[in-house]
């Protein structure tokens, strides 16, 4: 049974990093409201995990694929066995991603660029091979996810901000050239989002969450974000394309104490 919201009956997904955090909430959801989706990420015990969650909601199929997505030719077998068991793509959510923070003093060339493969290189390969069959069938709704740091900046991120900026100015082009085929493509720039592996990096970080200045006063949650891919992949979204919308909570503000 569809729930209350958008119907996406007959559509077909890719979620890559979709075994854990926001690429599984994002997996789940999707299907809940009938998409079809497949779910890449290295790991295959999270993509098994994450596909019985998903077929237990009794909405669209899941298939799990395993797949590095730093990895061009494997990248290029997902998108393919997609194609091969589903027929199609209507939708691309490039959800890869990562860091270890490091400071710009001590930022090898290799942590750079595997900041850059990760994160930026990853979505531009895998846009690239689901846009070709999205041109085809003349439509097509792509979400990336930045981060918040792409448009702020973070301290011991240099490599991580930059890549996720980078990724915020791909979408707009691709929203630019695609979007006469009918395809669109927007950005969501996360806060702090608590996915396992990130509380357990604030954990090991000894970050105190009640001391970072968000307006509402907490992290985010993988669900909150899965919500609004929801819409930008949702026919009601379907005169918004370019844009960077970011789910942070709040940034924190200056003025005068507790007014």
């Amino acid at each position: 049974m569809i729930p209350h919201g958008p119907d996406l009956t007959g559509r077909v997904a890719i979620v890559t990093g979709g075994g854990t955090g926001i690429g599984a909430s994002t997996a789940r959801l999707l299907a809940r409201h009938g998409a079809d989706v497949v779910i890449a990420s290295r790991t295959l015990e999270d993509l098994e995990r994450t596909a019985a969650s998903v077929r237990a909601l009794g909405g669209g199929r899941c298939l799990s694929v395993p797949t590095d997505v730093r990895d061009e030719e494997q990248v290029i077998r997902m998108t393919q066995r997609t194609i091969d068991e589903f027929g199609r793509i209507d939708i691309l959510v490039n959800n890869a991603g990562g860091t270890r923070m490091v400071p710009l003093k001590a930022l090898s060339s290799k942590g750079w660029d595997s900041a850059f493969n990760l994160n930026m290189r990853s979505a531009y390969v895998c846009t690239r091979e689901a846009g070709r069959h999205m041109i085809e069938r003349r439509s097509g709704a792509i979400v990336n996810i930045s981060s918040s740091s792409g448009l702020h900046g973070v301290k011991g991120g240099a490599h991580y901000a930059s890549a996720k900026a980078a990724l915020q100015m791909f979408t707009r082009v691709t929203a630019g050239e695609w979007g006469r085929y009918g395809i669109r493509a927007n950005c969501i720039a996360v806060g702090m989002i608590s996915s396992p592996r990130a509380v357990e990096a604030w954990k090991a970080a000894k970050l105190d969450m009640t001391a970072t200045g968000i307006l509402l006063g907490r992290a985010g949650t993988p669900e909150e974000v899965a919500n609004a891919i929801l819409f930008f992949v949702s026919d009601a979204a379907s005169y918004i394309t370019g844009q960077t919308l970011l789910v942070d909570g709040g940034m924190p503000m200056s003025g005068i104490p507790d007014a």
